[in-house]
Formats: C-alpha cells, structure tokens, sequence
C-alpha cells in the first residue's frame, strides 16, 4: 500500500449555524491506494492544542450533506461535528465514499428501492453490493500523515472504533452523535441500529 502524505493545507471560512463562521484548514493528500480525493477539515481548539484531537469519520453524502434530505442524518451529523469542532477544536476525515461506497447513482437506484419497502442495507444488497463498500484505512493514513497518535472519535459506528486496533494511532474515548430524527429517515435509523449502530431511538 502506497503511503499518503500532505500535499496542500489551505485556510477556509465555513459556516456553522445560521449567522456565523469558523475558519478552519482543508488538507488535501497525495498517494492514497484508493486514488479518492479525500479532505481532512482541521479546526483549532481556542488554546491551539490538539495533542489528542476530536476526530469524525465523514463519508460522503451529496444528498445529505448538501441538499439536506430527510432520507438520512448524514447532513446533521456533519452540521453537528463543524458546530462542536467551531468550540472544541478537531478533525473532520471528509472521505469520497459516497452511498457507503457504491457512488451516487447506485444510491438513487437504492432510494426507488428503498421506496418499495427495503431499507437501506437490502436496497444495497438488491443492487448486487455489499451492506457497506467502504473502507476506512485511509482514514488512518490520512491523521499518519498529520503525525495525529491519538484521538477521541465521534461516531455512532462501533466499525469505525474498530479501526484503530493495531493501527498505531490510540483511542481514548468515543463520543456518540446526537439523534437526528426527521419524518423519513426513522426507518434508516432502525436499519442502522438494526446493524450495530449505537443509536437511542
């Protein structure tokens, strides 16, 4: 596996909640075995120390993250780590995984079957794929290549938390997200749950 490295670090203003901003560093890497494209967004705690940084997992979502579809809590779940990492300081591994790694229109074509009564895992299954196609050592490569050796993680994933056993990178503590809940996406959360996440509903 060829190693990924910092390729450019850039200074951004994003917007967190309706009338402010925090400015923050998008990190751009090179030589990932994926060949994806993949983002690290870096905010800076008040005292500027990181030593054992708030980490988010983020996989790509076009139809939550942007458009904010009531189909899943990806978009929330992003809102709520810039909100907390605005305050607190900490990661965002923004990953091009889009629809758990099948790309955005094999997840349309699971939203018809979605539609027809499967949840989203099957939908995916009907489609010929697995439950999730992602995989996640890029995400280590990426805080690797940050020089990151230890974190605290948010996340509802116990598949995320996996991750890190034998990567050489510690984990301190997971910190669950909140519940996003919205008139279509209970039963994708269910789904969810159904599948290990750790989820109050």
């Amino acid at each position: 596996m060829i190693p990924s490295d910092v390729q450019v670090r850039a200074r951004v203003a994003l917007k967190v909640g309706k009338q402010s901003s925090i400015d923050a560093d998008i990190v751009s890497f090179q030589g990932f075995a994926d060949h994806e494209e993949h983002v690290a967004l870096i905010f800076k705690s008040a005292d500027n120390t990181l030593d054992c940084p708030l980490v988010r997992i983020h996989s790509e979502c076009l139809t939550g993250d942007v458009f904010h579809s009531s189909r899943c809590d990806c978009g929330e779940q992003l809102d709520e780590a810039i909100e907390t990492m605005a305050v607190e300081g900490g990661i965002i591994l923004y990953l091009r995984q889009e629809g758990r790694g099948i790309g955005l229109y094999n997840k349309i074509d699971a939203y018809v079957l979605q539609s027809q009564g499967l949840n989203t895992y099957e939908a995916n299954q009907k489609l010929g794929f697995e439950d999730d196609m992602r995989e996640f050592q890029c995400a280590i490569d990426m805080l690797n290549a940050l020089k990151v050796q230890q974190i605290d993680l948010l996340t509802n994933n116990p598949k995320k938390a996996d991750i890190f056993k034998d990567s050489g990178i510690s984990l301190n503590n997971i910190r669950q997200t909140n519940l996003h809940l919205k008139s279509d996406n209970q039963s994708y959360l269910k789904a969810k749950k159904d599948f290990g996440h750790k989820i109050n509903l």
